[in-house]
């Protein structure tokens, strides 16, 4: 994959102090075209928990809860988010603490460009040249999960963000059947789901895909072999 299309990769950047988080998006965004931002950990967790971000640039000291202990509840449920943990700190305590998180790097603030750049493209290039992220249809047809694009025949199908949360879903899943309930909580979150809603996406979707992916489940829900 090209460095172009490491371009897709999703970070968040989380950092309490206004001037240093918007200095810090503004770089990133120059570089990546899905950058996401939250200015403390509760609102980083919703973030992550909504938006799936493949790497999170967190700062440690923030009010509410700190970094290393929002890295810490992530990974109770979440061991592929990618965590870049920052700190004005050069206390023993905070690296000792940092070791056992699964982090990809522990760096001191502010951030540099020769150290955070080719940082990112390895991230990058661990989300997107992994083969585990496809879930294929035929020969010719599949879905990346990491860039959340459907691929058939070489070209990228265009895909609503509820289809791409939904067949996000039904591929991490697979080949087990996704319940009514686990669509409303991961695809429409706070809105409500109706069964019409539900339907016409699926009927949307399915013109997209390859004849008989996606399975209904009679009371159950969907699922995709």
């Amino acid at each position: 994959m090209s460095r172009n299309e490491y371009k897709n990769l999703k970070i968040l950047y989380v950092e309490d102090e206004e001037l240093i988080r918007k200095n810090a998006v503004s770089y990133l965004n120059r570089l990546f075209n899905n950058v996401l931002e939250a200015s403390n950990a509760i609102e980083a967790m919703q973030i992550i928990n909504k938006e799936r971000p493949h790497v999170v640039i967190t700062d440690i000291k923030m009010p509410k809860l700190n970094g290393l202990d929002m890295v810490r509840k992530i990974r109770q449920s979440d061991k592929n988010t990618q965590f870049i943990v920052l700190s004005a700190f050069t206390d023993t305590k905070y690296l000792l603490d940092a070791i056992d998180l699964g982090l990809v790097k522990y760096l001191p603030k502010p951030i540099r460009h020769e150290v955070i750049y080719p940082l990112l493209m390895s991230c990058a290039k661990l989300v997107f040249d992994n083969n585990d992220n496809k879930k294929y249809f035929n020969e010719k047809c599949y879905f990346d999960m990491a860039s959340e694009l459907l691929i058939d025949n070489g070209k990228s199908i265009k895909l609503a963000k509820n289809e791409q949360a939904f067949l996000r879903l039904l591929c991490k899943k697979s080949p087990r059947a996704v319940s009514y309930e686990e669509l409303q909580n991961f695809v429409w979150g706070e809105e409500y789901m109706s069964e019409n809603a539900i339907r016409l996406l699926v009927r949307d979707l399915r013109k997209k895909l390859p004849e008989d992916t996606i399975k209904n489940i009679s009371k159950i829900g969907y699922k995709i072999d």
